[in-house]
């Protein structure tokens, strides 16, 4: 099957990469920096699974899942994540990641997660499992607290490049809109996420795994 290896950090890529070439079933493709970049390599390269990370710059692992499935019917993505957070698993897992592996187990769990969901399956970390599972059990007959700070994909994109240091210009040209358009979504952001300042903006970001700051 073939491989699509997603993360900002050169070492995990290129140590990935080295790692499965004793793998006979599974054939790297390609590496990718950034989510950008990976919606970029898919479209070129058709892999099979992605392996995804979440803290990127420019564009995060959960919106470019949420791209990939999307838009590549068929491809599966597979989080790798030092994250554990429970609001982060759960976002990763809405935006249509088929699997979950935790970047603290060994590369055999990896391996198994990416042959399971090659095959129709779905794989989870036992700690990522427990996540799951206590979500599901919380969330049965209480839902409010989900809903009221649901950000749209465009909401989550503005928002991880304010968290960047970017101005609003630099968004505006960006991502091709007006100055006021961004102006008003950076507004439509901060009043549902209860933030009363660029602080308060990128310290919600970090906490949702939208951006790291690394």
């Amino acid at each position: 099957m073939k491989l699509l290896i997603v993360d900002d950090h050169g070492i995990v890529r290129e140590g990935l990469k080295a790692m499965f070439s004793a793998e006979t079933d599974i054939d790297v493709v390609g590496v990718a920096q950034d989510g950008y970049q990976a919606i970029e390599l898919t479209k070129a390269l058709s892999p099979d699974v992605v392996i995804m990370d979440i803290s990127m710059p420019e564009m995060n692992g959960v919106d470019a899942t949420r791209e990939l499935v999307t838009h590549s019917p068929g491809i599966k993505v597979i989080v790798l994540s030092v994250h554990s957070e429970r609001n982060i698993v759960i976002e990763v897992l809405r935006a249509g990641a088929a699997g979950y592996v935790l970047k603290t187990y060994l590369f055999d769990e990896l391996v198994r997660a990416i042959r399971s969901v090659a095959t129709d399956g779905f794989y989870l970390s036992p700690r990522i499992a427990d996540v799951v599972v206590g979500e599901l059990l919380e969330f049965s007959g209480n839902n409010q607290e989900h809903e009221k700070t649901t950000l749209t994909p465009a909401e989550r994109q503005v928002l991880q490049l304010i968290a960047e240091g970017n101005t609003t210009k630099q968004i505006a040209k960006r991502l091709h809109k007006s100055p006021k358009t961004i102006d008003a979504r950076r507004r439509q952001i901060a009043e549902k996420v209860g933030a009363s300042g660029v602080a308060d903006l990128t310290k919600y970001a970090i906490q949702e795994g939208i951006t790291s700051l690394d």
